[in-house]
């Protein structure tokens, strides 16, 4: 329950962050570029993401229960107050506590499914797991779509901070803490410090290496998914001939589907959680019979797939039928690697050692920053290409500026 809510809270905000971030400030949006889209959500994701080798060891030492707290006050605050800031910087702080939040949650909600799995039940369990994720991931971005028209950008903040309320409420009522047995406790600062060395020394297993190296690049595909997809649905791909079917077929999805004779762009990514939802039972159920390591492979090669059909052809049809191949790629692979770190995490580690899985989402996380701001800039935004163009035929043009410039 409490990772289904933390989800919808953070995919309400994060399915449709690219968009309010550079939407034009006429429609209420922030107008940034594309680089500071990109530097915003790819360099506080990544530290997100890093932050769990740390805060798996603090989770550990103050107990799971607190931890919670910290993390729900964390991002209850910080969601309301991204939807009042409209300058990069303020934007960027404010969006880097939600992220400290974000840190303080997961370590402890990946150790409490290792707590409770095995080799044999691990990869069904954290394929359960998944599926909840996706269910909020799934609701966030359907609700956020539908409030964001009906009444305007800002509600969408307002909504994900009362989720994580609901959820800080649920801990402080039911959530009793797990016993833990206690060992001799060390400096928190020399705990860190060993954790990373213990990460360090992992690492030299070439196994466990090559793995989250192919999880790198995983993850910089699986990010495009928020980071540029629904920037590029936005520009480049004509949406109309689904958008008629829709409001002429099913009419009472009309108004959360579409907007302005055009599929809402959030809705493509919001496909992959769809198809989470009601196929990940049965892909994990298929890929208990693999090993490991062929599963993760097998499944990052199908999203490669999925990912190249959705961005070569700028095809509306071929933009759906992508994303469901780019799911049962993800769907694959994501589940098992959670799996994987579980089999080896001693117990009464789980926090620190479900940590390292983080480490591929960062990386990934960072180069998905690049890619979707810095490359899109200069290879897909309309306004960069018409400056470009305009330049190479030597016709001056009015110097277009952000609103915080002006």
């Amino acid at each position: 329950f409490m990772e289904l809510m933390e989800r919808w809270a953070w995919y309400g905000i994060f399915g449709l962050l690219g968009l309010y971030l550079v939407a034009s400030t006429d429609d209420g949006g922030l107008g940034f570029n594309h680089i500071q889209k990109g530097s915003i959500m790819g360099n506080v994701t990544a530290i997100l993401y890093l932050l769990p080798l740390f805060f798996g060891v603090i989770a550990d030492r103050i107990g799971y229960k607190l931890s919670l707290i910290i993390s729900y006050v964390l991002m209850i605050v910080g969601y309301y107050l991204m939807g009042e800031v409209n300058t990069y910087w303020s934007m960027y702080m404010i969006f880097l506590l939600v992220a400290v939040g974000a840190a303080f949650f997961k370590p402890v909600a990946s150790a409490i499914i290792a707590r409770n799995t095995d080799e044999t039940t691990g990869t069904m369990g954290f394929g359960v797991f998944y599926m909840m994720v996706n269910i909020g991931g799934f609701l966030g971005p359907w609700c956020s779509s539908y409030l964001r028209t009906e009444y305007g950008w800002k509600v969408i903040f307002i909504q994900a901070a009362i989720v994580i309320g609901i959820n800080l409420v649920f801990v402080l009522l039911f959530y009793k803490e797990p016993k833990i047995e206690k060992a001799p406790k060390e400096p928190i600062l020399t705990e860190m410090k060993n954790s990373i060395l213990n990460i360090v020394e992992a690492l030299k297993d070439k196994r466990l290496s090559i793995l989250l190296l192919l999880m790198i690049g995983f993850w910089t595909m699986f990010n495009q998914l928020f980071y540029t997809l629904p920037n590029f649905i936005d520009d480049w791909v004509n949406s109309s001939v689904l958008s008629n079917w829709i409001n002429e077929n099913i009419p009472f999805f009309a108004k959360t589907l579409t907007e302005n004779g055009q599929v809402k762009p959030e809705w493509f990514t919001n496909l992959d959680a769809f198809m989470i939802i009601f196929l990940q039972i049965s892909v994990s159920y298929f890929v208990i019979k693999m090993r490991h390591i062929n599963a993760i492979i097998r499944g990052a090669i199908i999203a490669t797939i999925g990912v190249c059909l959705t961005f070569y052809f700028h095809n509306v049809w071929f933009a759906v039928v992508g994303t469901m191949i780019f799911a049962i790629g993800e769907m694959m692979s994501s589940p098992t690697l959670s799996s994987f770190i579980a089999i080896i995490t001693p117990k009464g580690k789980e926090g620190l050692y479900q940590g390292t899985y983080f480490l591929p989402v960062a990386a990934g996380n960072f180069f998905t920053g690049f890619i979707a701001g810095d490359l899109y800039e200069k290879w897909s935004d309309k306004l960069s290409l018409l400056k470009t163009e305009m330049s190479s035929r030597n016709i001056q043009m009015p110097e277009v500026v952000s609103k915080e410039q002006f």
